[in-house]
C-alpha cells in the first residue's frame, strides 16, 4: 500500500525527479536515432547503382519523413496540451520503433518510404521533452534547462553515431534492430517510471482547427517578443539540417568515409555539444547575455561551415569541431527566448510550433542538399566545389547571424523603455 502524498508536496516530488527522467529519456532516443544515422545513406545506396542516384533517393527517405513529422508534430503537441507529456512521448517511441524495425526489414526503396512516413507521423519527442522541461522549470532558468537538454541530445550523438557505426560494419541493418530494441526499452521506461510532468490545471482541450502547422506557425510568430526570431530559426535549421542531411555523403566523396569514420566524426560533434551546453553555456550566457550569444553563436557556425566545405584533409574536419565552440549553444538560447514568450497553458503547443518549424527544415533540407550532392558526386574529391553544400548552409547561417543582429538592435531600445519605469518604481517603494 502506498503512503499518501499531499497535493502540496506531490508536484514538487515530481518536479525534482522530472529533470532527471526526461533527461534519460532524451539519452535513450537520442542514442537510438544515432545509431542509424552513419549507416543510413549507406543503406539506401544499397537499392541503387551510383551516387548520384544514391543521393536523390537518400533525399527522399529523409524527406519522406521530416514532412510527416511536419503535418504531425503540432497535433500531437496540442495533444500533450490536453492528455500530458508523458502518453504523446510513449506513442513517440512506438513510432520510432516501428520505423526502425521495419527499417531492418525494408526490401524496396518505397518500402523505406512508406516507413519513414509512418514513423515521422508518429514521432514529437523533442518538442514534447522541451515542453516537459518547460512544465517544471522557471522562465529564468530555461537557458540553462534546454542546455542540460542539448547536453543529453550531444550524449547520445557521441554513443549513437560510434555504435552504429561499429555494427554496420558487422551488417547494415544491425543497426537499425538495435536502434529499434533502445525504442521499446525506452517505452517501458517511460511507462513503468517516467512522471507526468504537466499539471491538470495547466491543461487545455484541444482545438483541432488550430493543430496545424500552419497555424501553429503563425501562432509561433504571434508570440511577444518574437518577431522576426522565427526567420531566424527557419533559416537556421534548414542550414543544420542540410548540413546534417549531406555530412555523411559529403564526407564520403571527399574523403571516402564509411560508417565508422562518419561515425567517430559524428561523436565529436556531440562530445563538444556536451560540453558546451552541459558546461560552458552557462558562462556564455552570463557573459554575452541571451540575445547576443545567439547572434556570436550563428555568426560561429557560418564561418564553420564555410571551413568544412574548403576542408582537403580529414583532420581539418575535426579541428573546425573544436573550434566551434559558440554555435552549439545557439539552439538552447534561442529555444529559451521562444518558450519564455508562452504562457503555461501553451508550452506544448509552442514547442510544437517549433519544432514544426525545424520539421519544415527537415522537409526542405533533403530537397536542397540532394541536388546540391548529386552536382558534386562526380568531381573529384579535392576539388573546391564538392564543398557546395557546406557554402550553401554557411550562407544560410550568415543570413541568420544577419537578421539575429536587426532582431537584437530593434529590442533593445524596448527593453531599456520597459525596464525605466519599474527602476524608478522600485526605487520610489524602497
Amino acid at each position: 500500500m502506498s503512503i499518501p502524498v499531499s497535493a502540496a508536496e506531490q508536484p514538487s516530488r515530481k518536479r525534482q525527479a522530472g529533470i532527471g527522467f526526461i533527461m534519460i529519456v532524451v539519452l535513450i532516443d537520442m542514442i537510438s536515432i544515432g545509431l542509424i544515422i552513419p549507416v543510413l545513406p549507406k543503406f539506401v545506396g544499397s537499392f541503387t547503382t551510383d551516387p548520384a542516384a544514391q543521393a536523390w533517393w537518400y533525399g527522399a527517405v529523409t524527406f519522406s519523413f521530416g514532412i510527416a513529422n511536419f503535418i504531425g508534430s503540432p497535433i500531437l503537441g496540442a495533444l500533450s496540451d490536453r492528455f500530458g507529456r508523458r502518453p504523446v512521448l510513449l506513442l513517440g517511441f512506438c513510432g520510432l520503433g516501428l520505423n526502425f524495425f521495419a527499417t531492418a526489414m525494408a526490401t524496396s526503396l518505397y518500402m523505406l518510404i512508406g516507413v519513414r512516413l509512418i514513423g515521422g507521423a508518429m514521432q514529437a519527442n523533442a518538442a514534447v521533452a522541451n515542453a516537459y522541461v518547460a512544465d517544471i522549470t522557471p522562465p529564468e532558468q530555461r537557458a540553462k534547462r534546454f542546455g542540460m537538454l542539448g547536453a543529453m541530445f550531444g550524449m547520445g550523438f557521441i554513443l549513437g553515431p560510434v555504435m552504429g557505426g561499429i555494427l554496420g560494419h558487422i551488417s547494415i541493418r544491425l543497426p537499425f534492430y538495435v536502434a529499434g530494441s533502445l525504442a521499446v526499452l525506452n517505452w517501458l521506461y517511460g511507462f513503468f517510471v517516467l512522471p507526468e510532468s504537466l499539471a491538470k490545471e495547466n491543461r487545455k482541450p484541444v482545438v483541432w482547427r488550430s493543430a496545424n502547422p500552419v497555424s501553429s506557425l503563425r501562432r509561433l510568430t504571434a508570440l511577444k517578443g518574437v518577431g522576426s526570431l522565427v526567420a531566424v530559426i527557419a533559416l537556421a535549421s534548414v542550414a543544420q539540417f542540410t548540413l546534417q542531411t549531406s555530412w555523411v555523403l559529403y564526407t564520403t566523396f571527399r574523403f571516402g568515409w564509411g560508417p565508422a569514420e562518419n561515425g567517430w566524426s559524428l561523436c565529436a560533434v556531440g562530445v563538444m555539444s556536451v560540453i558546451v551546453q552541459g558546461g560552458l553555456l552557462r558562462h556564455f550566457l552570463r557573459w554575452f547575455g541571451t540575445r547576443r550569444f545567439v547572434v556570436t553563436s550563428l555568426a560561429s557556425g557560418a564561418v564553420a561551415y564555410f571551413l568544412w566545405g574548403w576542408a582537403t584533409q580529414p583532420w581539418m574536419m575535426y579541428a573546425i569541431i573544436a573550434c566551434n565552440v559558440l554555435a552549439f549553444g545557439a539552439s538552447a538560447a534561442i529555444q529559451s527566448l521562444i518558450s519564455n514568450s508562452a504562457d503555461a497553458h501553451n508550452q506544448g503547443q509552442t514547442m510544437g510550433a517549433v519544432s514544426s518549424l525545424n520539421s519544415l527544415a527537415a522537409v526542405l533540407a533533403p530537397v536542397l542538399s540532394a541536388p546540391l550532392l548529386a552536382t558534386v558526386s562526380h568531381l573529384p574529391p579535392h576539388d573546391w566545389r564538392v564543398g557546395t553544400p557546406m557554402y550553401f548552409c554557411a550562407a544560410l547561417q550568415a543570413v541568420a547571424a544577419f537578421m539575429a543582429l536587426r532582431y537584437l538592435q530593434t529590442h533593445q531600445a524596448r527593453q531599456n523603455a520597459e525596464a525605466s519605469p519599474l527602476t524608478v518604481s522600485d526605487t520610489a517603494e524602497h
